[in-house]
């Protein structure tokens, strides 16, 4: 055609057109990553909120029987319907998310303090220490994890105490995998040479310096291993190993109203759907804080000579 040429667009405006691109996807995935962090503390915060109030909110106690009312469907009365014994679904269901939640803090947190301490020490150190930490955590990853807490349990005893002793004996393993594994690559930066060539001691590098880039993906993943604790929590107490009767819990819930599913189908049900809430609001926790830590990963590498400088600055 007379007049008319086909133009090519430059490398530069294809390279900026791209450029624009990422930076419009990048926006989108943390506009995203803070909806779903707030959501997701919106959802913990109203449980929590709930279980924290709840002997001022429902006064009566998860105890309380009325036999007259026994297996009364869900109501403007009784918002979760009653059970066999005529208790009130709906408190028992807040007054279990004390239990539950206390647990899946507590046996997701304390396991993670010890194993990455292990890990950070073992990471660090090398030699025999770091041959002895991997080989137990090898023993422990080689076992299903429900079946070493059963035997755990076995030992100890059924109840609270068992759930606590057990989890925490297995939980750390990962932790310390996983800390390990950030602390071999982070060993090697330069602001940790520097530490180093400046004389500095063991404890200051290691918590001063390494343990703020160790603990992202600790934190992250913690999130999702309260949603596993709170199943394990729920699955022990369901096979009579956890929480033990009359304590309101989760998993015990739905033990106790196997037999009337064909009946009474909220006893089982609705404690139930308390547990997929809880999963949910840790599991959005967790992909918020996966986006937001993921920026601060991603730009570790450019940070390195900042935390040099920094490094030289501090005062023995």
């Amino acid at each position: 055609m007379a007049g008319h040429s086909l133009t090519r667009p430059s490398p530069e405006n294809e390279k900026l057109r791209m450029l624009r691109l990422i930076e419009k996807r990048a926006r989108s995935e943390r506009r995203w990553g803070a909806l779903s962090l707030w959501i997701g503390v919106g959802i913990f915060g109203a449980i929590a909120l709930a279980a924290v109030l709840a002997p001022v909110i429902l006064p009566a106690g998860p105890d309380h029987q009325d036999l007259l009312a026994t297996l009364q469907s869900p109501s403007w009365h009784h918002i979760f319907g009653t059970d066999n014994l005529g208790r009130d679904i709906f408190t028992r269901a807040i007054y279990a998310a004390r239990i539950d939640l206390m647990v899946g803090l507590i046996t997701t947190y304390v396991p993670l303090v010890l194993g990455v301490l292990l890990g950070l020490i073992a990471g660090y150190r090398g030699g025999w220490l770091e041959t002895v930490v991997m080989r137990a955590v090898d023993v422990v990853v080689a076992f299903p994890f429900i079946v070493l807490v059963i035997a755990v349990i076995a030992i100890v005893g059924p109840g609270l105490l068992g759930v606590y002793i057990g989890i925490t004996v297995v939980g750390w393993a990962l932790y310390a995998r996983l800390t390990r594994a950030e602390v071999l690559v982070i060993k090697e930066q330069q602001f940790v040479l520097a530490g180093k060539s400046l004389g500095y001691s063991t404890p200051r590098i290691l918590f001063r310096h390494i343990l703020p880039n160790v603990i992202r993906p600790n934190l992250v993943f913690s999130t999702l291993d309260i949603v596993l604790n709170i199943l394990v929590l729920a699955s022990l107490s369901f096979l009579g190993l956890g929480v033990q009767p009359p304590t309101a819990e989760w998993g015990l819930m739905v033990a106790d109203g196997q037999t009337f599913l064909l009946t009474a189908w909220w006893i089982s049900t609705l404690p139930g759907i308390a547990i997929v809430l809880a999963g949910v609001g840790f599991s959005l926790i967790g992909d918020g804080l996966a986006d937001r830590l993921g920026q601060g990963r991603r730009g570790r590498a450019g940070e390195s000579e900042g935390m040099i400088l920094a490094v030289a600055e501090e005062t023995p």
